[in-house]
């Protein structure tokens, strides 16, 4: 199967204007297949006191503004927000899209980045460890996926998650529901992915040996619960060089020879005009 492009605009450090004319300049040009969002509350790169977007806010906006494009975040921190409460945000988006959302989603940083650890105290949010994190994550896509397909009111006691009388509607336009990108490579986050994904993402641009060998950690842990490896895509995302249009497509196709089939390309701002274009003439073609 041909490889899927895609880009990513990160909203930080640049304007609401900016990122529009990046977005509809991609759903013109039909080499570009998806295109994302991150989800920071504080910018983590350029100056960290800058203006930064909140990421659902802003792709419910792209997507009343686009028509073809699959849009999504890479991905969703289950930190942020109650797991209800962001499966009906993601409801919301697919609607107003028209049915076009990959629901991408994760732990949560690492508390290792301190530019991304300010983010949960400058706004009143808990921090818990990894371990409780990767736990809540799994319990997360379980309320998620019911919410977005029961017919009837339910009630969840998990360790992290506690609902009464939890309903969705509307449902999805997607049936049975949108496709879940699990965004991840530790191994705990990656039994998740075998449980609970229809794609997986994973950073790459680094040592593509590794990144491959936690594709084939993925498929023992899909093995070890029966289910078929192949079902989940393999996603990776790779920054965009604009000076070094040849280093990045090297990368590109280590990339795609090593089985990742759905390509996030991350686009720097300040972006250049027609940048997307430049992108598929470029590194796509």
């Amino acid at each position: 199967m041909a490889p899927r492009f895609g880009i990513l605009t990160a909203p930080m450090n640049v304007g609401y204007d900016e990122i529009q004319r990046v977005w509809r300049e991609a759903d013109t040009v039909p080499e570009i297949e998806h295109a994302w969002l991150f989800d920071h509350l504080m910018p983590i790169g350029g100056d960290p006191d800058g203006p930064i977007f909140e990421g659902w806010t802003l792709l419910s906006a792209l997507a009343a503004q686009t028509e073809r494009l699959r849009l999504g975040l890479l991905v969703t921190s289950n930190r942020f927000r109650p797991p209800a409460v962001l499966a009906k945000i993601a409801t919301t988006v697919d609607v107003v899209s028209g049915g076009r959302l990959d629901f991408g989603i994760g732990a949560g940083s690492r508390p290792s980045h301190p530019l991304a650890r300010r983010e949960y105290d400058g706004h009143g949010l808990p921090y818990h460890s990894q371990d409780d994190a990767v736990a809540a994550l799994a319990e997360a896509c379980t309320v998620i996926r019911r919410l977005w397909t029961s017919p009837e009111p339910f009630d969840f006691d998990g360790e992290h998650v506690k609902l009464k009388g939890a309903f969705g509607n509307p449902k999805p336009v997607q049936r049975p529901h949108p496709p879940i990108m699990i965004g991840g490579r530790a191994s705990a986050t990656l039994r998740v992915v075998a449980e609970h994904a229809d794609l997986w993402n994973i950073p790459g641009g680094g040592d593509i040996d590794d990144l491959a060998g936690r594709s084939r950690l993925l498929d023992r842990f899909c093995a070890e619960i029966g289910r078929d490896p192949a079902e989940i895509t393999r996603s990776i995302f790779l920054p965009v060089d604009y000076d070094k249009p040849a280093a990045t497509k090297e990368k590109i196709e280590e990339a795609v020879a090593a089985g990742f089939g759905h390509v996030v390309l991350g686009l720097a701002n300040p972006y250049p005009d027609g940048v997307v274009r430049w992108v598929a003439d470029e590194l796509i073609r």
